[in-house]
Order: C-alpha cells, then sequence, then structure tokens
C-alpha cells in the first residue's frame, strides 16, 4: 500500500512498514524495507536477524493471539484480520469504519463468520503495541476542495465497467488467470442494462459467439490472457477480413505456455500486432493506469465502430490486480447505448466500398436497388462476394491497411513528461506509465537531462513521433520483456523498423515483477544509480541489449504461485 498527499504514480521502491507472517515471507521481502522502517513479524514463525541494525524490529505473537481470540478451532484462519486491527491501532485509523467495512466483506456469508471476524479485528486493535513500538503513525487528512468524488477498485473492474460505459452490451469468454475477473464482472453487471456475457466451452467457442453478437450490430468484447489469445487467432483473422467491429481484452502474464500465471509481463505486443497469418490490420491500444483501464475501453469501442476493426487492449496482471483511487468518471457525458441502424440504404450502396472507410452493417438491412451482400472470411468484392481476383485482393487488402493509416491521423501525439528536449527520452506503454515518471523525476533531481513519453495508442502509431524523438540524444524503451535475439524489447523492435533510428534502444527484464524506479534508472544509466537508496543490483535487469547473466542465474525469485 503507497499514501500520499499527491499522485501516486506507482507502488514505490521501499517499504516504510512490513509484515511478515512467515519466515519466507520475511526472507524474500526484506530488502524491500527502507532503512530505519518497521518489521512487525508473528514472532511464533519468524526469527529475524536482529544483528541486522538498519530496522525497527516489532515482534507479536500473531498466530497465538488469534487463536486466543477465536479459539482453539481457529489455527491459522483471521491472522490477517488480526493484523489489520493492529495496523489501524498503529496508524490512528478509523476503527469504526473498518469494522463497516469488514462487515460488508463478508455480506451473504455465515453471521457466525462476520463475528468471527470482527473478533480478531478487534483483539488486534486492543493489543497494547505501544510496549514495543513507541511510536505511532498518524496521516494528516486533507479536506477536497472541490472536483469530482473519488472511486477505489482495481484495474479489471475499470476496464469492465468501462465497457459498459462505453455501449458494449454483449460478450463471451472463457475462464483464465489474470482475465477471469473482467467476465465475473460483466456477467453480473451487463443484464442490468438489457445485456448478456456467455461462459463458453472454449477460447475459440468464445471468440466466434462475440463475432455473433457483433455481426447483429451490437459491438461485442472477448478476452484472455495470453494462451487463450493463441487460441483464438484464426477468429480474429476473420474478424479482419469480414471487417466486423470486435474488443479484445488481454491482460497479460508472464511468459509463453502456461508461464507464469500470476506474475506480470508485457511480452504479448508482438502476439496482439502480428497474431495472425496472413495480413491481418488491427488496432492494439494499452492502458497506463487503473483509471486508464476505464477510458482506453471507451477508446476501443470508438475505434470499433467507427472503422469496423478488431481493437486489442492490452492490460497486464499488475494493472488487473492494481486498487487506485481516481476520479469518479463523469458518467452523464461518457456513457452511450449504439442499437444497430437497419436504416434502408440507397440504391447503390456497397458494404465494402474501396472507396471510403466502411461500417458494419447489420444482417437483413435492406439495400433500395434489392442487392444483397454477403459476409464471410473468403476474399471479398464491395458486395461481400466471395473473389479469387488478384487485383480485388491486393485492393480489399490495401482498404483494410489504409483503415489504420487513416486512424493514424487522427490519434494525439501523447505529450512529454519532464524535459521536453535533452539526452535521453524514456517510451513506454502499459503499467509501467508510474515507474517510469518516477524515474525521470529522480534522474532530473541528480542532475540528468530527460524526459518520458507513454505510448496509449501502440498500434497505429500516431503520427509525428519522429519530431519528438529529433529532440533527444537516444530514446530508450522500458518494456517487461525480453531482449530478443537482436537485443531490443518488443516496443523498441516496432520503434526501430517504424523510424530507422539506431539511436533507440531498451531497457527490459522478465522476472515476472513490476519494475522498480532504481531499477530503469540503474538500467538507463549504468552505475550512476547503485548507491541511490532503493536499488537492488541483485535483480536482473537487461540494459541495452545486455543482460548479466550471473546474476540472473545466482538469484532464485519467489514467483508467489499459489
Amino acid at each position: 500500500v503507497r499514501i500520499g498527499s499527491g499522485e501516486v504514480l506507482s507502488a514505490g521502491d521501499e517499504a516504510d512498514f512490513l509484515v511478515a507472517f512467515y519466515q519466507h515471507s520475511y526472507q524474500d521481502h526484506i530488502d524491500f524495507l527502507r532503512e530505519g522502517g518497521v518489521l512487525l513479524y508473528d514472532s511464533d514463525n519468524v526469527e529475524p536477524n536482529l544483528d541486522d541494525k538498519r530496522f525497527v524490529y516489532v515482534g507479536v505473537p500473531i498466530t497465538g493471539l488469534t487463536v486466543e481470540a477465536l479459539g482453539g478451532t481457529a489455527k491459522d484462519k483471521g491472522k490477517n484480520i488480526f493484523v489489520l486491527g493492529l495496523i489501524s491501532k498503529i496508524f490512528n485509523l478509523d476503527a469504526e469504519k473498518l469494522k463497516k467495512l469488514i462487515t460488508e466483506k463478508f455480506a451473504g456469508k455465515d453471521e457466525s463468520i462476520v463475528n468471527t471476524a470482527l473478533m480478531a479485528f478487534q483483539a488486534g486493535y486492543a493489543y497494547p503495541v505501544g510496549k514495543v513500538l513507541t511510536h505511532h503513525y498518524q496521516f494528516e487528512k486533507i479536506e477536497r476542495t472541490g472536483g469530482r468524488a473519488q472511486i477505489t477498485m482495481d484495474g479489471n473492474q475499470a476496464l469492465a465497467y468501462g465497457l459498459i460505459a462505453a455501449g458494449v452490451r454483449y460478450g463471451a469468454g472463457y475462464p483464465i488467470t489474470p482475465w477471469s475477473s473482467v467476465m465475473e464482472t460483466l456477467r453480473r453487471e451487463l443484464p442490468k442494462y438489457g445485456g448478456i456475457f456467455v461462459q463458453a466451452e472454449d477460447e475459440l467457442g468464445a471468440v466466434s459467439l462475440a463475432l455473433g453478437f457483433s455481426y447483429s450490430g451490437y459491438l461485442a468484447v472477448t478476452g484472455s490472457a495470453g494462451p487463450g489469445i493463441s487460441l483464438k487467432a484464426e477468429a480474429v483473422g476473420w474478424a479482419s477480413m469480414a471487417e466486423i467491429p470486435l474488443i479484445v481484452c488481454n491482460i497479460q502474464r508472464g511468459g509463453p505456455s502456461t508461464g507464469l500465471p500470476t506474475n506480470v509481463e508485457q511480452s504479448d505486443l508482438h502476439q496482439a500486432i502480428y497474431g495472425s497469418h496472413g495480413d491481418s490490420p488491427r488496432v492494439v491500444l494499452a492502458a497506463a493506469s487503473v483509471e486508464d483501464c476505464f477510458y482506453i475501453a471507451i477508446e476501443a469501442a470508438r475505434i470499433a465502430r467507427k472503422y469496423s476493426t478488431p481493437v486489442f487492449i492490452l492490460s497486464d496482471t499488475s494493472l488487473a490486480t492494481r486498487i487506485e483511487a481516481f476520479d469518479e468518471p463523469d458518467l452523464s457525458k461518457l456513457m452511450v447505448d449504439p442499437k444497430p441502424d437497419l436504416t434502408p440504404r440507397e440504391g447503390g450502396f456497397k458494404p465494402y466500398d474501396l472507396e471510403r472507410i466502411t461500417q458494419h452493417i447489420p444482417p437483413g438491412t435492406r439495400i433500395l436497388d434489392g442487392k444483397y451482400p454477403l459476409i464471410g472470411g473468403l476474399e471479398h468484392d464491395e458486395m461481400g462476394h466471395p473473389t479469387g481476383s488478384p487485383k480485388l485482393h491486393m485492393a480489399m487488402t490495401a482498404k483494410r491497411r489504409n483503415k489504420l493509416r487513416k486512424l493514424a491521423e487522427e490519434i494525439p501525439v501523447p505529450e512529454v513528461y519532464g524535459d521536453q528536449e535533452g539526452d535521453t527520452l524514456l517510451v513506454g506503454w502499459g503499467s509501467t506509465y508510474g515507474p517510469i515518471h518516477d524515474a525521470v523525476k529522480m534522474g532530473r533531481e541528480h542532475g540528468e537531462q530527460m524526459g518520458a513519453l507513454h505510448l496509449r495508442h501502440v498500434h497505429p502509431l500516431p503520427n509525428g513521433l519522429e519530431k519528438i524523438f529529433a529532440k533527444y540524444k537516444r530514446i530508450v524503451t522500458v518494456e517487461m520483456n525480453d531482449q530478443g535475439v537482436y537485443g531490443f524489447g518488443q516496443l523498441a523492435t516496432i520503434l526501430r523498423a517504424r523510424y530507422c533510428e539506431p539511436k533507440i534502444q531498451s531497457v527490459t527484464k522478465t522476472d515476472g515483477l513490476t519494475f522498480r524506479v532504481k531499477e530503469i534508472l540503474q538500467g538507463v544509466f549504468p552505475g550512476k544509480f547503485v548507491s541511490v537508496r532503493g536499488y537492488s543490483p541483485n535483480r536482473p535487469v537487461s540494459g541495452n541489449g545486455e543482460q548479466d547473466v550471473d546474476v540472473a542465474r545466482a538469484e532464485s525469485i519467489a514467483q508467489g504461485v499459489g
């Protein structure tokens, strides 16, 4: 948990307060505690190195006290609620509000479960922590002087509600970590708006159902994590050929195959852009924050409808599970609920007119000259009728491609944070937004001339980036994926191909963990930021195409599965 009176962009590099329930959790996380920070540990299970004088040690028999408060049958159950009570005392939090939240959390459960949770909380709150900790913490209360009320949710919830606000009423999916909670939210909420979300028998069935909804005139959504997206690839190619609008959410996780189901990575960018046989244009967007998960869904729906094309939304495990507070969206200005346009078309209407960007028309829409179009996955003429004509295939391929070129003309160029010109420009996409901005802030405080540019529209790229790149001596992408055979991250590879610019480099990593600020700075400026607090030189980071293989072999990182 990171709290601040201003904008909180990342989880930060160090903790002021660390709670350890078990020995392994102490050993795995003690290096994240800042010097002078407090280690609160369960003295029944943890034996810290008390000779390490960097920290303040507070030992509490958490397990024993929880069992004592709840009875011998409690065992390990309730320890987290006990610690919540203990922390609320230390940080002077409103105990009554927390009790209310606990009651709401367990609403619908047996009353005995609610009472047990409240007993555990009260036991922790009543513990005489003053005997072992000489100081408490106090958060300064800040009154809101205006603006909209704030809401709190995780990225998957924000994405689901953004889709609803964008008028998406139908969809289909198949459960997989970390996508499943998007699906669960849509299954619960869409019926309130007259829609439905279907759990299909498999991934191909899910995307096919979603395409059926879109075919009927209602923009639909499907989604998964990387393994499921691979299975949907053929049907997404059909949507490109038939020019059917579709939203595809990929909540990325680590590695190929089953990989690291509960860890973070940004290794599906190339899959999103190129993951289909043939020339299969699609749009790729990437959410930058929990709040942006809401707004990126609205942008995806706008583009899908206007350009009749598949639109990928890339999120990741970090955004999916991260909880943030942000200003409540003004739904009165954002909510839309479009219906299929069944208005008869004038004679001569062509659903795949080569001379314009066409929108999908629902089946059964009348064309007044009596002609009837077809829709399918075969190459076709302007009425959708199958064709093997070489000239028509070339023309239709160009038509589908040119939609994305037209979109690139309307995408706003991202603003640069920090120095508007200088030595180094960091370029990111997705959940690296916060750490990159914090890295620029810290780097500038240490005398570096640097800025940051974050891409929400990853494919096609907005026109005008080349003018920004020209103002810096080097461009460094910061990505949670591998440097690849040629030494560059996936975004860096795309940018180098697009702009033929050798000064584009990358800092990458694949440990399944989010970037720390000092990792970015050490990767961008090797050797300069090692002494700055918070950076751990034992965490492997690839910088500018070079990886410390020995360090990577020597370290065993707990992946957090289970």
